[in-house]
This record gives C-alpha cells, structure tokens and sequence, in this order.
C-alpha cells in the first residue's frame, strides 16, 4: 500500500511540475535574479549549509543579496516578516522559525526574510532594501518563482528512494532533471566509485560535491568557546546521526546523546534530564548544533550547570572556482 501510495504521490508531483511548465499554473518573476537551493528528500541533505555558502559568495562578490525563507515552525502566516536588515536581527525564533534565525546571525550584509508566499516576500524586499540577488531557501518545489538558477542538494543516496510515503523523496528521483546544478551531499555513505558513477549519470558539468568541515567552536551567545574534549551531544534535527559523526570527526569524545525530532522545541524538564545524564557521563559540556541554539536559547541554558558548546559546519564546494564562475554567472555578474 506504502508503494501504491508513493507512485500516486509522485505522479501527482509529476503533474503539478507540468502545469506551471506548460503555463497552466501561473510563476511569477522578481526585479532580482533568483536563485533557489532545495532538495528532493525531507530534511537532512545538507541545504542550509549550501544556502549559507551560496550567499556568502554573492554578498562578497559584491551583490545586494536576500535570503527567501518559508520560516517553518514559526508563527508567522501572512505576508512578509523581515529577520534581519543586514546589519541586526529583527524577529524571534517564535516569530520565523529555527533555521531563518540563523541564517541572520550567519549572514551580516544580507537580508533574510519569510513569508508563505515567497514571490511576495521578495517584492517587498526589494520595495523596502531595493533591487538584489534573491536566494530562494528550499525552493526546488516552490515552482510559483521564476529562478536564474536551480541548485539541487542531492543526498548521494536519494536516487535510490522513492516518494512519500513509501521513501523520504518529495517527488519522483527523475525530478533531478530540472535542476541546474545538482550539488552532491552526505558523501560519506557511498564509496568513491559510486560517486563516479552517479556523477556520471547525473552529467559531470553540472556536478559537484560537498563536504561538511568543522567551522569552529561558541557558546549560544555567539563566544569563542574551546573545543570540548568530552561531552553530551543534544540535537533536534532531521538526521542527527551526521552531527554525531561531524562531532567524532572534530576530535570530540561523545560520551552520550539526546536527540528529538527535527525543529523540536526544547522544555526544561527536557533539558534537566539531559543535564542529569551528561553529569552522569562526566561530560564537561553539551554540544549542540547551530541550529538547535536559536531554540535552546529560549529554554535558558545557563540553567543546565554544564556549559553549552555549538559547533558550526560550513558547506565546502569541491572545485570552488568553478561552481562560484557558474552562480555569479547566472546573476550576470562576471567571475
């Protein structure tokens, strides 16, 4: 029934890429060019890292630019809510959700904005900040925008998946044909001839790979902070088990783990009973991700009695100069 259920879901998808293709739904076209960075699987492939990498090579090639974001888990529902300025954050977690929080505290120099509709949160980007580069934050499916250039994260392994709900796809494997640019992620679970193999079928021109590297070591506030030698690992993320292995990599002694369900908000019983297991562990801190602390920040951890460790991953893009050439490009902008 899962597979039946999978095959109806995919055609539908199917269907509904062809109406906006064939005009029969209508898209929409900001002042900016737009480009979009998404995934064909639900969560976990690695796109907000590459979203914040995209728009750091924008803003320092020089151009005005924007994040779109839908603003899951935020309250927000109508219209559009504007989270950073540039140059300070303006909206809670509360308000705008986890992920669009941080992109604003990762991303001095650039608006990040959400909305439902992200055609009209770009319009009035641009009315407020004026003309920009829009970054269309997993916007592979939002078809409604028109888009200079389509960035698909693509798990090594999501062509082997099926729609939901029988797999974790939002549409059928095939839909990788619309992309652009199809940016290769989670590594690590295939072997070297595997990934030749998938470059190869996916087009090597249009292919590349990206690797999760440690970015450094803060406290929730945004400190330097050292990196902990032992310590209790407290996620609320898609797949967790890669912060686990990114922790290993870093050189961490995990010596245990909490990990709820993506954009989980944390309680303080919650939180005590983790302080009490990692005390117990004799972890001299909990590490958490970047995207976890915008939420922990609510639920006072400075209560915890141990300290509170971040680690940042960036998004390293193998053959840089290449992929960089290929998105200023697509701006109009010369490399």
């Amino acid at each position: 029934m899962r597979r039946l259920l999978g095959s109806l879901f995919g055609s539908a998808a199917a269907l509904r890429v062809a109406a906006y293709r064939r005009g029969l739904l209508p898209r929409a076209r900001l002042a900016g060019p737009v480009v979009s960075v998404g995934n064909l699987s639900l969560g976990g492939s690695g796109k907000t890292p590459v979203v914040r990498r995209v728009a750091e090579i924008l803003r320092d090639a020089g151009e005005a630019v924007a994040v779109l974001s839908r603003g899951y888990g935020g309250r927000h529902r109508a219209g559009a809510l504007v989270v950073s300025d540039g140059s300070k954050v303006l909206a809670t977690v509360e308000e705008a959700g986890d992920e669009p929080v941080m992109l604003a505290r990762a991303l001095p120099g650039v608006v990040v904005a959400v909305g439902p509709r992200r055609d009209e949160v770009g319009r009035a980007v641009e009315t407020r900040f004026g003309p920009r580069v829009h970054v269309l934050d997993d916007g592979f499916q939002h078809l409604r925008l028109e888009r200079a250039l389509d960035l698909l994260c693509l798990d090594v392994r999501d062509l082997e998946d099926r729609p939901l709900p029988a797999g974790r796809l939002r549409e059928r494997a095939s839909a990788e044909g619309r992309a652009h640019l199809v940016l290769l992620t989670r590594l690590e679970a295939a072997s070297a001839s595997e990934i030749d193999a998938l470059e190869g079928r996916l087009g090597a021109g249009r292919t590349f790979r990206v690797e999760r590297h440690a970015a450094g070591w803060r406290t929730i506030d945004g400190a330097a902070a050292g990196e902990p030698r032992r310590a209790f690992l407290l996620a609320g993320i898609a797949r967790p088990e890669r912060f686990a292995a990114d922790a290993a990599a870093a050189g961490v002694d995990v010596v245990g783990s909490a990990f709820f369900p993506d954009h989980h908000r944390f309680q303080a019983s919650e939180l005590a009973d983790v302080a009490r297991r990692a005390r117990a562990a004799h972890a001299e801190a909990i590490l958490t991700t970047a995207k976890d602390a915008v939420r922990l920040e609510v639920a006072r951890p400075e209560e915890l009695g141990l300290p509170v460790v971040v680690l940042d991953i960036a998004a390293v893009v193998t053959d840089e100069p290449r992929f960089r050439s290929r998105l200023l490009a697509a701006v109009g902008r010369p490399a």
